[in-house]
């Protein structure tokens, strides 16, 4: 069975004003998700958007600028992002499992082993989706994954996923004239088109969604970073169609005879 990692950014699951979630987006989201679910694809998501949704649940107006409000944001607002999601999947007669890590959870082989293991047995059911996200209310400045960047690609490669679509609110890559870039096949083409861009609500940007990139064709699974915004746009990233950019697995390289 064909597993896919998805990973939502901040940026795609809130509000145009950033004080709460866009629940239409989840609704939307898991009408398509639920497409490649009942199809037959297994499907694992990566959703940031914890400290968003904590936002409103605190009566902030913003999003906090030190770490121990940052860590009360996502505490007050992980429920309220898993109630969202399980609420747009329940429709579907689907189901939903939280699991928060860290990167110790990822860097310890025996952590590593039972969060394995947990997501397995979840996929097993084929009618529970796991949500993963950061644990942000433990997890230190200096050892975030970056807007679940990083944790993304180490999610693909924990579950041995063929393919990871990273979900923004940017169209791809894009060239200086602002160009959509449909393919990269060398990392140092990308590398050129970074641009600072990172928004008020996240954490991450194309340099770290580059960098979870990098992880994951290191573990020849081919990544696709499309518009998470838009309609229709999920189900084409799936086969790997012409959506936002493509990173194919790198060939390797021709033995000489």
């Amino acid at each position: 069975m064909s597993r896919i990692v998805l990973k939502f950014g901040t940026g795609v699951l809130s509000r145009l004003d950033g004080r709460a979630l866009d629940a239409a987006q989840f609704r939307r989201i898991a009408d398509e998700v639920s497409v490649l679910v009942k199809s037959g694809k297994s499907i694992v998501i990566v959703s940031s958007a914890a400290i968003a949704a904590g936002i409103p649940v605190l009566g902030l107006s913003k999003r906090p600028d030190d770490l121990p409000g940052k860590q009360a944001c996502a505490a007050a607002g992980q429920p309220e992002l898993m109630r969202m999601w399980s609420t747009a999947f329940r429709r579907h007669g689907l189901n939903v499992a939280q699991m928060l890590l860290t990167h110790e959870d990822v860097d310890s082989r025996m952590r590593r082993k039972n969060a394995r293991n947990t997501i397995e047995r979840l996929l097993s059911s084929h009618e529970i989706i796991p949500i993963v996200n950061e644990n942000d209310s433990v997890a230190v400045e200096e050892l975030r994954f970056g807007d679940n960047d990083r944790l993304s690609a180490e999610v693909a490669l924990l579950v041995r996923a063929k393919r990871l679509i990273i979900l923004t609110s940017s169209n791809g890559l894009t060239d200086n004239s602002g160009h959509r870039l449909p393919i990269i096949r060398k990392m140092e083409d990308a590398l050129r088109h970074v641009r600072p861009e990172k928004g008020e609500l996240s954490v991450g940007g194309m340099k770290t969604k580059l960098e979870a990139v990098q992880l994951a064709l290191s573990g020849n699974i081919p990544v696709s970073i499309i518009d998470g915004k838009k309609r229709g746009q999920i189900a084409e990233a799936a086969v790997f169609g012409d959506v936002g950019t493509r990173f194919p697995v790198p060939r390797a390289p021709r033995k000489a005879s």
